[in-house]
């Protein structure tokens, strides 16, 4: 399989306030070849806030992206030469996220309204890094389902450079829907993905919302008006990080290439380094160990491991060895009742 043209087929998606460095550390544990993103990072943050702070990770983590927040194109060719420097594979500008708080800074899915702005954006960061510089966006805003507004959107794009588009299937209602509601609401419509495809052959769509199966997932890859363009990819969000076992399929369902662990303690024994590395460093093992949660979901033992992992007392008595706890505890056998 072709390196570049693989680039995208399994991703990871951004998710704020889960995909951080010690969340992507755990899942490129579980798969070499998935692209991770990072949180969404607006440039106010890069600019004002703790830079080397915010851009940290561990270089087992490529290929890794960074998603960045922001609509003005000089703050953001700035930011995009900041996150090349620190060593990132790729540079992602967010136009999907609907919140509030991202449509206060007139940026994320509202963005979609304003595509001659977001070309702006694209060919200030283009010309500022030799990184791809890729877009994930919606289908629509509000109401507004004709194919015609995200076809647009992307032509405007593509004229401006854009080759990777990672599409979230639904529209982002930005008004009575909170961001939950948003990944759950509005239909999914992977049809218009499909219709960009195939009026967009010369540019690259992974597609995105709603994939909780490979089995689904794989049957979208695989799918194409006949013998015409196909998608570059699929891009998992809760499903990866709830059930991250899942992720442990990856490499040989996609990639045809063995993953790096066999069974989910190998999985535990391969974080303790790095929870050791980090508590050294100051971080809390909290910080570590919340991300790690789903590792056992579906077997038994899966609560007694995600009680140890959490219980504000267990993580104070156990500190360091909370990852030993948790696995005392998901071998443990439960009581059996007396009669």
């Amino acid at each position: 399989m072709n390196q570049d043209l693989a680039s995208h087929r399994f991703c990871v998606a951004p998710m704020i306030d889960w995909t951080d460095r010690h969340c992507r550390r755990f899942h490129r544990v579980l798969s070499r070849r998935a692209r991770l993103y990072t949180e969404m990072i607006t440039t106010g943050a890069l600019i004002h806030g703790p830079r080397e702070r915010l851009l940290a990770f561990d270089p087992a983590e490529h290929p890794v992206a960074i998603q960045l927040g922001g609509s003005e194109p000089a703050d953001l060719a700035r930011s995009a030469k900041w996150a090349e420097r620190a060593g990132y594979d790729e540079v992602n500008l967010n136009c999907g996220c609907p919140s509030e708080r991202v449509q206060r800074g007139s940026f994320g899915a509202c963005l979609m309204a304003e595509p001659a702005l977001v070309a702006d954006c694209v060919k200030a960061m283009r010309d500022a890094v030799s990184v791809p510089v890729t877009v994930k966006h919606r289908i629509g805003l509000d109401r507004i389902e004709d194919y015609g507004f995200v076809r647009d959107f992307v032509g405007t794009l593509a004229e401006a450079g854009c080759e990777l588009f990672i599409v979230h299937a639904r529209n982002a209602w930005l008004k009575g829907l909170s961001p939950r509601e948003n990944r759950e609401v509005p239909p999914l419509r992977y049809e218009i993905v499909e219709r960009l495809v195939r009026d967009f052959p010369d540019r690259r769509f992974v597609l995105n919302g709603g994939l909780r199966s490979h089995d689904t997932a794989l049957a979208r890859l695989r799918a194409g008006p006949g013998h015409g363009p196909r998608l570059a990819g699929v891009m998992f969000g809760r499903e990866a990080y709830e059930n991250p076992w899942s992720l442990a399929a990856v490499d040989m369902l996609y990639f045809d290439e063995q993953g790096p662990v066999e069974h989910r303690e190998a999985a535990v024994e391969a974080m303790r380094a790095y929870l050791l590395s980090e508590a050294a460093a100051g971080t809390p093992p909290r910080a570590i160990a919340r991300h790690m949660l789903g590792l056992f979901n579906g077997l038994p033992g899966a609560r007694r491991w995600r009680r140890a992992l959490s219980d504000s007392a267990t993580l104070a008595r156990e500190g360091v060895r909370i990852l030993d706890a948790g696995l005392e505890a998901f071998r443990t056998l439960p009581a059996v009742a007396e009669t």
